[in-house]
């Protein structure tokens, strides 16, 4: 039988490094290739201001998704990737796609009707699926990121940011085009307040029901329901898509608030419910995992409550800042997210969710455990500052015994590895 050669860990590392960088690379040309296919359309002046118009609405849309996102925060350049894809590749794909969708229904249905069909049917199927796929990419190749519906949502979101964001400099860089700088007849204004107040969270709110389906996924040990559950929010994400367009180019100024109203607003805040409850779980889960940890000497006791919340997190790192800098802040951030991180493992774990070597994946998530909290150790008062100004808990007793112990074991069907393995001491 044929041995398979290890790679060397410095090839590994290059193609660690080599194969985002590449990525962002071509998602970087993509969104290039819209502006300059934009641009020819409407010119230089009218993209520029397109973008920047565009921009406003950005921030505090992202901004919304990074604060869903506090209790297990996602790689950063994972979360760049999905933005630019939705940017990038998904607008460039949608436009050349819905372009020749257009022109062959201008051919078939004539110009009216193909408006209609290519608004309401075609570029919601398209748009939907490009932005989709991101998602689905993420569940065949980046299974590990992907811990359930908060992070479906928030991966969902700055995917359909990105493509809303390019798609506004399209929409508001034609209105300068037609209107002028000045806008006298008002079309600019109305762009902007459309596309920029009134539904800043429009495509995230469609792309979010794809999210909640893959973050539905995520969790299940059926592979029909995994299936089914990305093919469910991908066509309610179609369909509401298609409302929406449909109510736009269909109906009077009273049937888009109609839909507005009565159909985005109450989808709008039921997500968000969702989502609240959704974390409220996530902290229930690493609460419930935090004693377990204690017990097997892999954080110190006087950290449960500071881990325990978002508030103590916030607090701790608070305290840290004040005391001893940003970086010390930031290892016990690195810290913090590693114990999230392995208590979300474990959960998955114990209820049968992990494909592949969870073994293995459970060994690296705890050395990355001890490896975040030495470097907290290693900066001056790190574990310590946040108990300054209040007394640690009664019997704070900081474990330093190597190995595992028997008092609290993995999950279910997960044999622990051999060899013990040093256990951290509290700094």
């Amino acid at each position: 039988m044929a041995q398979s050669i290890p790679m060397p860990a410095r090839t590994r590392r290059r193609r660690g490094v080599l194969a985002p960088v590449a990525g962002l690379v071509v998602l970087g040309i993509c969104g290039l290739a819209v502006v300059g296919i934009v641009g020819s359309q409407v010119g230089p002046g009218a993209v520029i201001a397109g973008a920047l118009c565009a921009l406003l609405p950005v921030g505090p849309v992202v901004a919304t998704f990074l604060w869903i996102d506090r209790w297990e925060p996602e790689p950063p350049r994972l979360l760049l990737v999905a933005f630019l894809w939705g940017a990038g590749f998904a607008a460039l794909s949608a436009l050349l796609i819905n372009s020749s969708a257009m022109y062959a229904a201008d051919q078939l249905l004539g110009r009216g009707r193909a408006d209609v069909v290519g608004g309401a049917i075609i570029a919601p199927f398209v748009e939907e699926g490009l932005k989709g796929l991101f998602l689905v990419g993420l569940l065949v190749f980046r299974r590990r990121e992907f811990d359930g519906i908060v992070d479906g949502v928030v991966y969902a979101g700055l995917v359909a940011t990105g493509f809303a964001f390019t798609e506004n400099i399209l929409y508001i860089g034609r209105a300068f085009a037609e209107d002028g700088v000045i806008g006298q007849s008002g079309g600019v204004l109305a762009v902007l307040l459309l596309r920029g107040v009134f539904s800043p969270f429009a495509h995230p709110l469609f792309t979010a029901m794809t999210g909640i389906g893959a973050g539905i996924a995520a969790t299940s040990r059926s592979a029909v329901v995994r299936v089914l559950a990305v093919v469910a929010g991908y066509l309610v994400a179609v369909v509401l898509h298609g409302l929406w367009n449909g109510a736009a180019i269909l109906g009077d100024g009273a049937a888009f608030v109609g839909v507005y109203g009565f159909v985005m607003v109450p989808l709008f805040l039921a997500v968000i419910t969702l989502v609240l409850w959704q974390r409220r779980h996530e902290q229930r889960v690493v609460a419930q995992q935090l004693p377990g940890f204690v017990q097997s000497g892999w954080i110190a006791p006087s950290e449960m409550p500071l881990l325990a919340s978002l508030a103590g997190r916030r607090g701790w790192r608070a305290a840290v800042r004040q005391r001893s800098g940003r970086a010390a802040a930031a290892a016990v951030a690195d810290y913090q997210a590693a114990v999230t991180e392995l208590a979300f493992l474990r959960r998955r774990i114990s209820r049968g969710t992990v494909r592949g070597d969870a073994r293995r994946r459970h060994d690296e998530m705890l050395a990355e455990l001890f490896r975040a909290r030495a470097r907290a150790i290693g900066m001056p008062d790190a574990l310590a500052a946040a108990w300054r100004r209040q007394q640690p808990p009664p019997g704070w007793a900081p474990p330093s015994q190597a190995g595992y112990r028997a008092g609290y074991g993995p999950p279910p069907g997960y044999r622990p590895p051999g060899g013990g393995g040093g256990r951290p001491t509290a700094g």
